[in-house]
């Protein structure tokens, strides 16, 4: 008995011990973060400004803005998207709920792996040498979205399958019972129930997206053409919405000022647009929260 008595103690103490050092090492990852993304904040958010983010960039001069840079980056993560996001919701849905588990689906799922285990910088060069150069699309934003979807793709995949999964079986049992076919039961059961895990794995697949360069270098090109704002025609070379012109990105931009940059107020504008970079990732995540939140309750009839 007294044996026992002493063999849990000894499991309570390893228990607290164990737990105590977990919230310390979560609280170092917690305070390595929030310093990084507050040092970020507060040497970039003063300098922050309408002016800067209306303005053009300038090549030589002082004052410029990232008003083209920041579109730019929303249009890519936006264009991306809505090429990945089929592509990784029809296969993450094969390989949740048809697939059987045989040499063909392992071969599947360990290429996913592999690419998403690829440095950026080898995907923008497989980018360059197949869109730019082999499918003359040239520097252009459509060669951008391309190469980052090959980028996006692996990661989004995984997300999309784990929520699937994730759903309980039951659910997919009741209704098979009430009559429904299987891709009804999976259309109106379990990709409502799904949809947070989804779009969690959207939101991580565009903080990668709206915060790359390497690949973008390559592929979308470091200089943006003449844009104006008020021709919204897609086929006109000037228009905003035509993805066959040059864009430099918010963080092509930063990397950019700091290795070439020549402007005298350099190190301003890398910090300004590094936080405004952070800020609207920020933004992007908490609106789509709130937006998964309010369709899933509104598809699930959930409070």
């Amino acid at each position: 008995m007294e044996r026992e008595a002493r063999n849990k103690m000894d499991a309570k103490k390893k228990d607290k011990l164990a737990t105590a050092i977990i919230y310390i090492l979560v609280g170092i990852v917690v305070l390595i973060l929030a310093g990084i993304l507050g040092n970020i904040l507060i040497t970039g958010v003063p300098h922050l400004s309408w002016h800067f983010l209306s303005s053009e960039a300038s090549s030589y001069q002082a004052g410029g803005g990232v008003r083209d840079q920041l579109f730019n980056s929303i249009y890519l993560l936006i264009l991306t998207t809505i090429i990945s996001l089929p592509i990784a919701l029809g296969a993450a849905i094969y390989l949740a709920e048809y697939a059987k588990d045989n040499w063909g689906t392992n071969l599947i799922r360990t290429t996913i792996q592999i690419l998403s285990s690829l440095p950026s910088i080898v995907v923008g060069l497989f980018g360059y040498l197949l869109f730019v150069v082999q499918f003359g699309l040239g520097f252009s934003i459509i060669s951008g979205a391309l190469a980052l979807t090959f980028f996006n793709l692996p990661i989004l995949t995984s997300n999309i399958e784990e929520a699937i999964k994730g759903v309980p079986q039951d659910q997919r049992e009741a209704g098979l019972a009430l009559g429904l076919s299987n891709w009804k039961t999976i259309r109106g059961i379990v990709l409502p129930a799904a949809l947070p895990g989804i779009l969690t794995g959207i939101i991580l697949s565009a903080g990668r997206i709206f915060g790359e360069a390497a690949a973008l270098i390559y592929t979308a090109g470091q200089s943006g053409s003449t844009i104006n704002y008020a021709d919204w025609n897609p086929f006109s070379p000037t228009s905003p919405l035509n993805v066959m012109r040059p864009a430099e990105t918010l963080a092509v931009h930063i990397w950019k000022v700091n290795t070439e940059g020549i402007i005298p107020d350099a190190t301003i504008v890398s910090a300004a647009t590094s936080a405004l970079l952070v800020i609207v990732v920020i933004v992007f995540n908490l609106g789509a929260r709130y937006l998964g939140n309010k369709l899933y309750r509104k598809l699930t009839a959930a409070k």
